[in-house]
């Protein structure tokens, strides 16, 4: 594929993408199947055998490893090399994420926060000096970093904070005062990314500020969660810390732009960071449903077990199909940027930047399905779940967090909504123009053939396309209806948000089965097919609820009998799968591998 035939993000809405267009784990090159070998070595060894270590809050076990980690260079994975880094492309630092991050939540957040929120704000904002200061300790995890953004009263409004830096009388320094918390890290971190308002300007200024206690800073009691227990979580407290005016990470006000394009990042590394974890705990579902007995039968081999098992199957691949389709889109982009002048710096904030609705749509998704494949498997282990002897109860707590940081699920729902809108405004993506068409087909006669689908998958994609126009049908109707203040109707933004992420996490498993079936055969990747299309009917039945709730919401009369009649057209199949049938040849599946084998 020439990198110029690149969509551009949101575009999967309008555009068709062929299947050999698209990345897929099966595209992974030898390099990056030896890296994933060495991270998952890594993980088994020196995080998974000291789970209880980390479940017992031994913060010191989480800096050793994190060391351990830098020796090993994975905390430089997408560091340039100039700076003491790998300069391995975006895919390889996502599976670096992935696989490093399976072994407990604690060590998961302390790695996400210091390579990402903690070292790519210098790496891609800051000055040469700066870089050339910091960056080379990050990488090799002599220093460690942290990012300190939320305050008591700024959350997801995080330009709100009320940190103050004050410039000095004679112009050498910053003196920063403010209080910062749930800062991961802070308990064994040499610098911050510190973000406060000077003066009475409208946006924040970033910092980058030394961890010296001498200076004014002093550090809260380790946080007692739910999770997470072995991630450094402090509030942090600067009193008149000065930090020198060569410090200043990037322009004045620049601030709230490199928390956005930071945390941009940082979604869709979180969504990578659950897919291994998905991969894990429905393995540990499967090998106990095959050795537990109930009636003198594996628990594995009834069909209220083989639900269960099944559709966490198939939510991991979906996780893991989405996420490597929009890692590549990235990478690519990325390299676009650099072949036409761009900087490294310049070419990775634009080249993410341009995928931050696939970067919302993943961080709900994945955050979710772990969560929902952690409390099934709790379920499938029946009250062995809620004991600590079992990996499941602390999967479970380790995932609620996911949901909640790099932007709540609520937060990022509106996000992808919204930079939708601003992509179609800018013209980046043509939503007015097939809004329309989807407006005069809900006039016309709807046609009552029934089509011949013989190719593999070919069903699904027509429904596929379908779901796309149930999308357009009630975005298109909510802007025409209020306009610009459609940012305030949230209740129809969530709705169409889930259209919107259901739409792309199905499209992505449907592309990436039929590009295989093309190279293996369709013999090959027949569980593939029926996980594709048990998530497609899964995604049809919740596109259907979000879709009427938006309609009967904000439309009445005959608009809402003609959307309701549309929604109906669009949502139906020729011919409906089976789905227990689905279910139980993909359970069968695994519980004969006795693992996730996909």
């Amino acid at each position: 594929m020439e990198v110029k035939e690149l969509l551009r993000g949101g575009q999967f809405l309008v555009k068709e993408s062929p299947c050999d267009s698209i990345f897929t784990p099966e595209d992974f090159s030898e390099e990056q199947l030896m890296m994933r070998d060495a991270v998952k070595e890594f993980n088994d060894r020196e995080v998974i055998a000291k789970r209880d270590r980390f479940e017992a809050k031994d913060y010191a076990l989480t800096e050793a490893v994190m060391r351990k980690a830098g020796e090993m260079g994975f905390l430089g994975v997408s560091v340039p090399e100039a700076y003491g880094g790998l300069e391995m492309g975006f895919v390889s630092s996502m599976l670096v994420c992935e696989y490093i991050s399976s072994g407990t939540g604690s060590f998961s957040t302390a790695f996400g926060a210091h390579t990402g929120i903690g070292t790519m704000p210098i790496t891609l904002y800051g000055t040469e000096a700066q870089k050339q200061k910091y960056v080379p300790k990050l990488a090799s995890g002599q220093w460690f970093g942290a990012y300190c953004l939320t305050e008591p009263e700024a959350g997801s409004d995080a330009n709100s904070g009320k940190t103050t830096a004050t410039l000095s009388k004679d112009g050498s320094y910053y003196s920063i005062s403010g209080q910062k918390m749930w800062i991961s890290n802070a308990g064994f971190c040499n610098v911050f990314i510190v973000f406060a308002r000077i003066e009475n300007d409208k946006n924040i200024t970033g910092f980058i500020v030394e961890n010296d206690p001498s200076n004014g800073i002093t550090l809260g009691e380790e946080e007692h969660k739910l999770g997470i227990r072995a991630s450094s979580t402090r509030q942090v407290f600067f009193n008149d810390t000065k930090v020198p005016i060569e410090n200043m990470l990037s322009d004045r006000q620049n601030g709230f732009k490199i928390a956005m394009n930071a945390l941009n990042i940082g979604r869709i590394k979180l969504a990578a960071a659950c897919i291994d974890s998905q991969r894990r705990i429905t393995t540990d579902a499967i090998v106990y449903a095959n050795a537990r007995k109930q009636f003198k039968t594996p628990i594995a081999e009834f069909g209220a077990i083989k639900h269960k098992l099944a559709e966490m199957a198939t939510n991991t691949y979906v996780s893991e199909s989405a996420c490597y389709r929009a890692a590549k889109e990235i990478e690519d982009r990325i390299a676009m940027r650099i072949e036409n002048g761009n900087s490294h710096q310049q070419a990775e904030l634009k080249g993410v930047e341009e995928y931050a609705i696939e970067c919302s749509i993943l961080k709900v998704a994945v955050s979710e399905n772990v969560q929902n494949c952690a409390d099934e498997g709790i379920q499938v282990f029946g009250g062995m779940g809620f004991s600590e002897e079992t990996p499941m109860e602390a999967a479970w707590r380790d995932a609620r967090i996911a949901r909640i940081y790099e932007g709540t699920n609520e937060i990022n729902r509106m996000i992808c909504i919204g930079m939708l809108i601003k992509k179609a405004m800018k013209g980046h993506v043509d939503l007015l123009g097939p809004a329309v068409k989807v407006k005069e087909e809900l006039m016309g006669i709807p046609s009552f053939e029934t089509p011949n689908y013989t190719a593999p998958l070919s069903q699904e994609k027509a429904v596929l396309k379908n779901l796309k126009k149930v999308f357009l049908m009630v975005a298109g109707a909510g802007i025409e209806k209020y306009g610009p203040q459609i940012e305030e109707q949230q209740q129809l933004l969530l709705n169409a948000a889930d259209i919107l992420i259901q739409i792309y996490m199905a499209e992505s498993a449907i592309l990436r089965t039929e590009k295989n079936i093309f190279r293996f055969g369709e013999a090959a990747q027949k569980h593939q097919t029926e996980m594709s299309q048990l998530y497609l009917y899964n995604a049809v039945d919740i596109i259907t609820k979000s879709a009427k709730n938006g309609i009967v919401s904000f439309v009445e009369g005959d608009e809402q009998r003609m959307m309701l009649m549309g929604l109906k057209r669009f949502t139906k199949y020729s011919h409906y799968p089976n789905v227990a049938a689905l279910r139980g040849n993909i359970a069968d599946k695994v519980n004969k591998e006795n693992a996730y084998c996909f």
